[in-house]
């Protein structure tokens, strides 16, 4: 952390989010052992999403855009705990554990995660105004295919990438420019990331339990 910038287990303004958007679709990959690393990530306690006030006010704009242009909103991750954090970091150091190389990052070397920016020492998330998701068409219950999978660590999961099909392509320009208009902004490595340009916490990172709890 630099000089600027603090870590806080006391949490600020936050909210679940499905307090704020009701019926929205959650597989927070974190909390099961899907993900990248394999095991459950330190500091998810409950399979819940949480973001700050104007996040998840933003979000819900969000949401009843696409709601009524046939989709609903699917959330993979949103506030994560800087203990998450070291967590992927001390992952990183275990130069061993290749259990999930083949479904996340078959075409890369374990450390390059860090180095090319898929993983941070550092993450937005932790300031409680990022969130991953992606869409689910309503008329087919499914999610859409937006030409590569969440946590999918390669080019083929830069938002621009051409290697997609046009349809790939347009669902992923379809979540973009919605978020966009809604006051978030994308990352040029993955098509599922966004944060609150206007994040009420820039400088703060919270370390408290993903869980319900923490916000009584």
């Amino acid at each position: 952390m630099t000089k600027n910038e603090n870590v806080t287990k006391n949490p600020g303004d936050f909210v679940l989010l499905s307090d704020y958007i009701p019926g929205i679709l959650q597989d927070i990959r974190y909390f099961s052992t899907y993900n990248f690393v394999g095991d459950r990530i330190n500091g998810y306690e409950e399979p819940c999403a949480i973001l700050t006030r104007e996040a998840a006010t933003a979000l819900r704009s969000v949401s009843n855009e696409m709601n009524a242009a046939g989709y609903r909103l699917k959330i993979f991750d949103a506030y994560r705990p800087v203990s998450a954090v070291k967590h992927f970091e001390l992952w990183g150091i275990e130069d061993l554990d290749l259990r999930m190389k083949p479904f996340f990052y078959p075409n890369m070397a374990k450390q390059d995660l860090f180095i090319q920016g898929y993983i941070a020492a550092r993450s937005t998330h932790s300031r409680g105004s990022t969130v991953d998701l992606t869409l689910l068409d309503m008329k087919t219950g499914k999610e859409v295919d937006m030409g590569s999978p969440f946590d999918w660590f390669g080019e083929e999961s830069h938002p621009d990438y051409q290697g997609v099909t046009p349809d790939q392509y347009r669902y992923r320009m379809l979540l973009q420019k919605a978020m966009v208009r809604n006051g978030f902004l994308p990352l040029d490595c993955e098509w599922w990331h966004f944060t609150l340009e206007n994040e009420p916490y820039p400088d703060t990172y919270f370390d408290f339990p993903v869980a319900s709890r923490s916000l009584k």
